[in-house]
């Protein structure tokens, strides 16, 4: 799992994940909506309104933390072996495990957010919160211990890495405080398909380089390229926010209700998850004509 299928299967996940944030924030920026408690479509009713209730974010995160788990454990020929038999005993695999660990936070973040929005009686936020948070405090202290004893090329991809890891656990941190805060919903999705696409690459990197030739640790050339690509990374997400933005902007545009200037007769009315709750004046332009006829009857001689 240290491999390439180790980063790269992780990155495309962590990749899509944030694109997947960066059209949530993107629409609640857009039409005014909350974050945390998006408004569900009028037409959602019955089994479609509980639908839309469910937490598709904590299952993807359930699945692929568990697929990507028992991955590891069967990937090795002898299996996830704990210790060998040698006097005295040895650890085996530390970077499995360290990739075991990762994964199980992984699924155990996403069990929390499903039993959050759909098992508890009322959500809560702040224990969602609070466990990505903690689940990137974990992380961090992981890939620092992944780096031990590495050199050259590998400790210049994990250090900017780390880097990205570190600033995505701050801005978990200060969610806590303010989980609906539109600005930080962005970094954080910038910083997730930072962190995805840099692992993709880390994986072409070490494992699959596009020349065909590995790249040398004793070259400074290849050292300052790293940098480099990191920095197109960023650069390459930045636009890709931008054309996320512009394209649902375009999309609200050409498809957003226009009822203010096309809609009915009908009074407008308000919904709620059992109906419509109350109608805005009928009772007034019923009245109105009840008086005009009123007015009519008086008048004839």
């Amino acid at each position: 799992m240290g491999k390439f299928n180790g980063h790269f299967y992780p990155g495309l996940y962590l990749f899509s994940y944030g694109l997947y944030q960066a059209t949530m924030a993107f629409k609640a920026l857009i039409v005014k909506d909350s974050l945390l408690y998006p408004a569900c479509p009028p037409r959602n009713k019955g089994i479609w309104a509980r639908l839309w209730k469910i937490s598709y974010g904590g299952l993807i995160k359930l699945v692929t933390g568990s697929i990507l788990a028992v991955y590891v454990v069967f990937c090795l020929d002898e299996g996830m072996v704990f210790m060998d038999r040698e006097v005295p005993p040895r650890f085996m695999y530390p970077k499995e495990w360290l990739h075991l660990t990762m994964f199980i936070l992984l699924a155990l973040n996403g069990c929390v957010d499903v039993m959050s929005n759909n098992v508890l009686p009322q959500r809560c936020v702040l224990l969602e919160k609070g466990t990505m948070a903690l689940t990137f405090y974990v992380l961090l202290l992981l890939l620092v211990s992944h780096v031990q004893g590495s050199a050259g090329v590998e400790l210049q991809t994990h250090s900017l890495l780390i880097l990205v890891a570190f600033l995505l656990m701050l801005v978990l941190t200060m969610q806590l405080w303010a989980p609906d805060t539109v600005h930080l919903s962005l970094i954080e999705t910038f910083l997730f398909l930072m962190m995805g696409s840099w692992l993709v690459q880390e994986g072409f990197i070490l494992y699959r380089p596009v020349s065909g030739y590995p790249w040398q640790d004793d070259d400074i050339s290849d050292i300052m390229f790293i940098t480099t690509f990191f920095c197109w990374h960023v650069m390459i997400n930045a636009l890709c926010l931008l054309g996320i933005y512009s394209m649902a902007s375009f999309w609200h545009r050409c498809h957003s209700p226009s009822w203010k200037l096309t809609g009915s007769t009908k009074a407008p009315y308000y919904m709620s998850p059992e109906g419509p709750i109350y109608e805005l004046l009928p009772e007034v332009e019923q009245s109105e004509e009840d008086r005009q006829a009123l007015l009519l009857s008086e008048s004839a001689p």
